[in-house]
């Protein structure tokens, strides 16, 4: 499990995707992110499309801090890799390694997901919750209201009835 919060800590949002940097991913499978680079770059064809891979821009790059993390600065914008992207890397890198590293990032993409529908589910509750609460003070600031009324109308000075002398 160890080895799922870490990988969780690697995987950034960036352009709407959830995503791998190629020097964690080569991190992870323990081999140079040069080799990791050299094997997508052969076979591109299976990384076609932003939502496969993609090269972040600097700009993106030092939005997200990650020149913090990188020793001795980097020659080449980092590839981000989103869950598909991940996916294909296991049809190219073949090695006992990368396949046990494979799995555990697929889980953390897994649980990743899961979360985040666990939270748009908690965040549907809470605004039905705020919207029948909501209501519910709109009954009582009703019922307050009409309540003020009728005790403004029984507290106005009546109009004598009978007999007045003056």
């Amino acid at each position: 499990m160890d080895d799922l919060s870490n990988i969780q800590k690697k995987i950034y949002e960036i352009r709407g995707y959830r995503v791998m940097l190629d020097f964690d991913l080569a991190e992870t499978y323990g081999i140079e992110t040069k080799y990791l680079k050299r094997a997508v770059r052969s076979n591109i064809k299976r990384f076609e499309g932003d939502d496969f891979m993609f090269e972040l821009t600097k700009e993106e790059f030092e939005v997200q801090n990650l020149h913090l993390k990188q020793r001795g600065g980097i020659r080449y914008m980092p590839f981000a890799f989103t869950e598909l992207g991940v996916a294909m890397l296991s049809s190219v890198l073949n090695s006992e390694k990368a396949i046990d590293a494979n799995r555990n990032i697929m889980r953390a993409f897994v649980i990743l997901r899961q979360y985040a529908l666990g939270y748009a589910e908690l965040n549907q509750k809470l605004e039905d919750f705020m919207i029948s609460t909501n209501m519910q003070f709109s009954e009582v600031y009703q019922a307050l209201t009409e309540l003020a009324e009728q005790k403004k109308e029984l507290d106005k000075p009546r109009k004598r009835i009978g007999y007045v002398q003056e």
